[in-house]
């Protein structure tokens, strides 16, 4: 599909971006690296669960490289085909058609990282 961008590529390239933000700006990136981490926290809400509502806000928001991250991360949680098309459902329905082209980036996202 054209436009969409390699998902594997796309997050080695801005980890790379990251790290050099976290030579230039080690107090922004300590602080992001913060929130990530209580954002992802295990609480009422496991792990997966809280990277399946960051996917469906990704894909909300129209960010390929959030959706990329999202999907690596939750590929790693071992996150069925099923579970992440649901999410994409639900994105759907809370953003209408931007979030349907965008919910068609996320799988391929999952289908690179499943490969």
């Amino acid at each position: 599909m054209s436009g969409m961008p390699e998902y594997k590529d796309l997050t080695k390239q801005v980890s790379g971006k990251m790290r050099d933000l976290r030579q230039s700006q080690p107090d922004l990136m300590t602080a992001f690296s913060q929130l990530a981490a209580a954002g992802t926290k295990e609480g009422a809400l496991d792990k997966k669960t809280r990277e399946l509502v960051a996917l469906g806000i990704a894909i909300a928001c129209r960010c390929d490289d959030c959706i990329g991250f999202h999907v690596q991360a939750l590929v790693k949680l071992g996150t069925t085909r099923a579970e992440l098309e649901e999410v994409l459902g639900t994105a759907v329905y809370m953003g209408g058609g931007p979030s349907m082209m965008y919910a068609t980036h996320a799988l391929k996202a999952y289908e690179e990282f499943t490969a």
